[in-house]
């Protein structure tokens, strides 16, 4: 039987590859190990909405970096339109782009991502992946051509990612502003007796907070 391929999925090792970049070639994800990434695709150079999501991803770069993450963009237009385009959001608008952006102009990475949609044409949409420091997909967000993605959702959703990982809980709606237990933290549900009975426990000395067994909550 023939091997088909699909993109990866949550859980899942992003799929190796070589991509042509504004900062010259890259190997993906290997050549960011150790070290989180965010890739992002667009559908178009100069194109309004397009150029609000770079400026945006752009100004927050900082904010990515202090959580040990590079960002990455993409589209299918061709390398030297990436570079005319980076250099006018610079000239025009006064903003650096700091980021490299992947030429998919033969749309290899795009159809193995899942970025192009028959329904929305043939440009990218605009997808979003979350990848950690092992390389493993963690988030993947789809976008239609005509809405902008929201910069700081990105960011929050990595900042919980991260958070969950090294504490090993979950984080609520919102997090870290939800409105039920603020920027508390979910710890992970009791699933036997012997659990539950230290839930109650743990509530009753003060160390957490419960609204019953099956939903505590707590300060990291």
């Amino acid at each position: 039987m023939e091997d088909t391929k699909r993109m990866a999925l949550l859980g899942e090792k992003f799929p190796s590859m070589k991509v042509n970049t504004t900062h010259g070639p890259k190997n993906l994800p290997e050549d960011y190990a150790g070290k989180w990434f965010v890739l992002f695709s667009h559908p178009g150079d100069f194109t309004p909405v397009c150029t609000t999501e770079f400026v945006g991803f752009a100004k927050k770069a900082d904010e990515f970096d202090k959580l040990n993450t590079e960002l990455i963009g993409l589209s299918v237009d061709q390398v030297f339109s990436h570079i005319k385009w980076v250099e006018w959001i610079e000239e025009k608008l006064g903003v650096k782009v700091p980021f490299p952006v992947i030429a998919d102009e033969l749309g290899r990475v795009s159809n193995e991502l899942g970025m192009i949609h028959p329904n929305k044409g043939t440009n990218t949409v605009r997808a979003v992946f979350i990848v950690d420091d092992k390389g493993i997909v963690r988030l993947i967000m789809y976008y239609p051509q005509e809405v902008g993605r929201n910069i700081d959702e990105v960011l929050r959703a990595l900042k919980a990612l991260q958070t969950t990982d090294e504490h090993g809980v979950a984080a609520p709606e919102n997090w870290p502003n939800n409105d039920l237990i603020g920027d508390n933290v979910i710890v992970p549900p009791a699933d036997n007796e012997e659990l539950v009975k230290e839930r109650l426990d743990r509530a009753e000395s003060g160390e957490i907070e419960c609204y019953d067994w099956w939903f505590c909550h707590k300060k990291i």
